[in-house]
């Protein structure tokens, strides 16, 4: 498989900024919900890439974190910096918490290194993203201030909790994307162990991917596995893989269900159309169109890597060998 930029699709308002792009998400009818770190925390286009809508002004912290859409059509988002994870209507009516606002749970975590971590704690402390199983219950990866994954009812009843700082089965360094697929198999990106972790429905280890960099999020579509990953520097260190001896460009990386890679889309340019600088989040529509979220100001600009008008969202669609 091969993939190529779609140049101009997204139609972004006069006056809006890119600063970050956390996540990225698409309905039944192919509209892209996106969720950023900026003035504008929700935007919504049609699937033109037409703006919609923007809201969730004065409602989310500069650390909002991944966005999920329900099949009712209703709009999860997740932001770390309260510690909630809500529902809201497509409009942005909000509908539920699930959390307590600005109050995180036990763990031992300082605020800033996931290290400190010492024990594991109940929902939430820094979550990172939702999923929905097939019988409605929502899986939440609980992952800068925790290292767990929360399972609850369709209604919010918190159902089970698992996982625990550590590089063992079950066991996570900064579980950080989820997904789950049509039989219920829960997929969980492990970032910093190099891994994404598969559980049965009730948080049973199944097995593990390991052909992976610093996973991010997991979309599933069409029997294929979408996986976002960020770039590892020479120096940093993998708790699965050891010292990192060069630059690892980030990436996305589409997997068949046997595991196998079928495409990896980026190169070593982090600002070229196509490659990427920190991608975060990323979701598929029903064409196959892959659509990818990058919070380039964090982990790109700020650090002076990359110039402020390297790109932060991108729509690519596949294309046919030649």
């Amino acid at each position: 498989m091969r993939y190529e930029i779609v140049e101009g699709w997204e139609q972004l308002p006069k006056g809006f900024e890119h600063r970050d792009v956390a996540g990225v998400a698409v309905d039944g009818e192919d509209r892209v919900f996106l969720i950023c770190r900026g003035d504008h925390p929700i935007i919504a286009y049609d699937d033109k890439g037409n703006f919609l809508r923007a809201w969730g002004e004065g409602e989310f912290t500069y650390r909002t974190h991944g966005i999920s859409i329900a099949p009712d059509g209703t709009v999860w988002a997740t932001d770390d910096g309260n510690h909630t994870v809500r529902q809201f209507t497509p409009q942005g009516k909000l509908l539920r918490t699930l959390g307590t606002l600005n109050t995180p749970s036990d763990t031992g975590y300082d605020g800033r290194d996931y290290m400190t971590i010492t024990r594991p704690g109940g929902p939430f402390n820094r979550p990172t993203n939702l999923a929905i199983g097939p019988n409605g219950d929502l899986y939440v990866s609980d992952g800068y201030g925790n290292a767990r994954v929360h399972r609850f009812s369709p209604k919010g009843r918190l159902l089970a909790s698992w996982g625990e700082p550590g590089i063992g089965p079950g066991q996570f360094m900064l579980p950080h994307g989820i997904a789950v697929d049509r039989d219920g198999r829960v997929f969980v990106c492990d970032r910093e162990s190099d891994r994404i972790q598969v559980f049965d429905a009730e948080g049973r280890y199944e097995r593990e991917i390991t052909d992976v960099q610093r996973p991010t999020q997991i979309a599933l579509a069409d029997d294929l596995m979408y996986v976002s990953e960020l770039v590892w520097r020479k120096g940093q260190r993998s708790f699965r893989n050891g010292p990192i001896e060069r630059d690892l460009p980030a990436r996305v990386s589409v997997f068949d269900e046997r595991g196998a890679v079928v495409a990896r889309v980026g190169g070593p340019d982090p600002c070229a159309p196509g490659s990427f600088c920190a991608p975060h989040g990323l979701a598929v529509d029903a064409n196959g169109d892959l659509y990818v979220a990058e919070v380039t100001m964090t982990i790109g600009v700020k650090p002076g890597l990359v110039p402020p008008d390297c790109h932060t969202f991108q729509k690519l669609r596949p294309v046919s060998p030649a």
